[in-house]
């Protein structure tokens, strides 16, 4: 859960949209570009897997629709498939294109990575908050 990308040789805790330490997202399923657990990220990650989501009927339809199938397993790969109700780090454009289309599932701000600020604005994420009280 610790990346640094500054070139320093440092390493410091990942944060998420609001500042605070990194949460983990998910372990079953698996998630994240290190597959981690988090949506943690670096240089190499060039799809930004920074947002935590919880997938829906409705959002992982929409994502195959635009060619990204995350609800068909691929063994080959070690991939269940999502279902409804799963969490994952899913790539902060692809949410802001969900969002966009009115399609945008739920997320888990706490496990967001503060990277996804790059692509998605944070009142946007709140909006879809399922962690704000």
């Amino acid at each position: 859960m610790l990346r640094d990308d500054s070139g320093d040789g440092g390493r410091r805790p990942s944060r998420n949209v609001l500042g605070q330490p990194l949460a983990s997202c998910s372990s079953d399923p698996l998630t994240g570009f290190f597959r981690n657990g988090c949506c943690d990220t670096a240089a190499e990650d060039l799809g930004s897997h920074t947002v935590c989501i919880v997938a829906t009927e409705a959002f992982l339809a929409f994502s195959k629709s635009r060619g990204n199938d995350l609800s068909t397993p691929l063994p080959a790969f070690g991939f269940l498939g999502l279902k409804p109700g799963d969490r994952w780090c899913l790539c902060a454009p692809r949410w802001q294109e969900a969002f966009e289309a009115d399609a945008a599932p739920r997320v888990v701000l706490q496990a967001t990575h503060e990277g996804a600020l790059a692509h998605c604005a944070l009142p946007d994420l709140k909006r879809y908050a399922m962690d704000l009280s």
